[in-house]
């Protein structure tokens, strides 16, 4: 094999249409765009456009808010941190905080926290401490017998 033996596969490359080039070209004249008409002139933008009718996005009521400044946090369940620990990438004898998580992989940034949700079922005894923890979670690290803070608390004093 040589430089110049190099060849795309065949089907590969692909040649692109050129419209309106003649008559053998099978694409001329008209270039496709049949006869007449607004979308056969150029400059044509009719999404959405009804004719001056008033369009349906606008006919629809328009319902709810997107606050600008929420908190979005990246959710962990139970049975993803032990099976993180079971694969030895988590060490339950230290604590797992929203770091150790990151750099184990569990997740793969903190955005604004990490809240551990009580999906499957945790068998380690770990201390885990987070910005956020459903209730059934804190039970269920609790049963098992370790903790679960949440700094939620520190953080909300921080900021006001």
């Amino acid at each position: 094999m040589k430089l110049n033996e190099l060849r795309d596969n065949p089907g590969a490359a692909k040649k692109k249409v050129r419209v309106g080039r003649g008559p053998g070209s099978g694409v001329g004249k008209t270039a496709g765009r049949g006869i007449k008409g607004q979308k056969s002139r150029s400059g044509v933008a009719i999404n959405g456009y009804e004719g001056g009718q008033m369009p349906l996005y606008m006919r629809l009521p328009k319902r709810g808010f997107n606050k600008p400044n929420r908190k979005e946090y990246v959710v962990v369940n139970l049975d993803l941190i032990q099976k993180f620990i079971d694969a030895g990438k988590l060490d339950a004898a230290q604590p797992i905080t929203e770091d150790a998580l990151v750099a184990a992989g569990v997740v793969r940034r903190k955005r604004d926290g990490i809240r551990v949700l009580a999906k499957g079922e945790i068998t380690s005894r770990v201390v885990i401490q987070v910005t956020g923890a459903s209730s059934g979670a804190i039970a269920a690290v609790e049963a098992a017998g370790g903790t679960l803070t949440v700094a939620q608390a520190a953080a909300a004093s921080a900021e006001g």
